[in-house]
């Protein structure tokens, strides 16, 4: 019988490859159209990769905890002559050539061939992942040989791994041999290959961390939350209040989460604010679309889908992607501040920590009383926004938030 491929297919935007988590089904197995057969993750999720057409599985070419390229044939379908028409069989793009970059070197410096993803760049840019340059911040670690770099790219190291190195060669140069002594310290540790999710989160930072980041906060009365809470059902909890605040306070003056991209100003035309979601070994960060225009009763219900997704690492890139700011509930881990980052392509980020009961003085009886205050904080890209107005938008939403009626 005619044979259908089975290919990665493209699962976001800056995706290129995907690693084989599981596998449901096996040779002589009967499928149907678009039947979920093998799961796949990438930096940012879980997804499932469908069959192009029903018929009966002839062959799975792919191996379980192994990363393959988009485009890649991941097995094939006997299939009717009619499918298989529609199905022109393809060959696998040729993998790329990854080559180690070409630095001079002295006579007893052997530059090794990379063969790892990640490929060393200049000493001004550190080490590039993906398309993004991590910079090299750290003297001790900012000299390099080429035959440390090859070392470096081969195993997939960036300079940021390397910080802790202090060099013993000429001008603090690291050395082979520093490298050595260092790779076999961490052998005789505890140590685990982390997950894609974790890989994709210290990326994000380590890119975020590139901009001038800063943070300003204040206190919040929770009281009128509380209070607001107990008349709905479902019943949202403060982190969905402060992201609704936050989505009207944007709406209100957009220009507060614009980004800087080169000499223009760019401003989305909707109001998506992210939640962060704790997922195993990671956090993701679904968007709601158009929070602005979503009810309280709304993202209660959208929230607790996504929880659910999240555990199961099921939240695509695609409700990933687009955002303008992010909430951080870190009050639920019993923090009262914390300084979260804005992801790479946000230039805000609200923090709400635990609510505790304190003092409050009541200047008309003379007299104290006790209220639930949080603490509230605003991360943002100084380049993007100031002070004044990252000010200006945090009490806006501290008015929201302790006038829950107007939410």
């Amino acid at each position: 019988m005619p044979q259908v491929p089975i290919i990665m297919p493209q699962l976001g935007e800056s995706i290129a490859e995907a690693t084989i988590v599981d596998i449901k089904v096996k040779p002589g197995d009967e499928v149907v159209d678009d039947q979920e057969i093998i799961d796949v993750e990438t930096n940012k999720a879980v997804m499932g990769v469908t069959t192009p057409c029903k018929g009966k599985i002839d062959k799975i070419s792919v191996q379980l905890k192994e990363t393959y390229p988009v485009g890649a044939v991941l097995g094939y379908i006997e299939a009717s002559e009619a499918d298989a028409a529609r199905f022109a069989q393809q060959a696998p793009p040729p993998p790329q050539q990854e080559v180690a970059e070409e630095i001079p070197a002295r006579a007893d410096q052997e530059v090794a061939p990379a063969r790892g993803k990640k490929i060393a760049a200049s000493d001004g840019e550190g080490v590039r992942v993906g398309d993004l340059p991590v910079p090299a911040i750290t003297k001790g670690a900012t000299f390099m040989s080429p035959r440390v770099r090859a070392r470096m790219s081969e195993l997939q190291l960036t300079t940021a791994d390397l910080a802790g190195i202090m060099g013993t060669g000429a001008s603090n140069r690291v050395t082979i041999k520093d490298l050595e002594n260092f790779l076999h310290k961490i052998e005789n540790q505890t140590a685990h290959e982390a997950s894609a999710i974790r890989a994709g989160v210290a990326d994000a930072m380590r890119r975020s961390w590139t901009r001038p980041l800063s943070t300003i906060g204040s206190s919040v009365n929770l009281d009128p939350v509380l209070q607001d809470r107990q008349s709905r059902d479902p019943k949202p909890g403060p982190g969905l209040y402060a992201l609704r605040a936050l989505a009207l306070a944007l709406a209100r003056s957009p220009g507060a989460a614009a980004k800087l991209i080169g000499d223009r100003v760019v401003e989305s035309k909707s109001i998506d604010v992210g939640i962060a979601v704790e997922a195993e070994d990671g956090i993701m960060v679904p968007v709601i679309r158009s929070a602005d225009k979503t009810s309280l009763a709304d993202l209660t219900t959208k929230y607790k889908e996504l929880v659910e997704l999240a555990r199961q690492r099921r939240i695509s890139p695609d409700m990933q992607a687009g955002g303008i700011a992010t909430v951080s509930n870190f009050g639920t881990f019993g923090m009262e501040w914390g300084t979260p980052i804005p992801l790479p392509d946000q230039t805000l980020l609200l923090g709400l920590g635990v609510g505790k009961k304190v003092p409050s003085w009541d200047e008309k009886k003379k007299e104290f009383f006790p209220r639930t205050e949080a603490q509230i904080t605003l991360s943002f890209d100084h380049r993007s926004i100031d002070g004044g107005g990252a000010g200006r938008l945090l009490k806006r939403v501290i008015e929201l938030l302790e006038n829950p009626k107007e939410l």
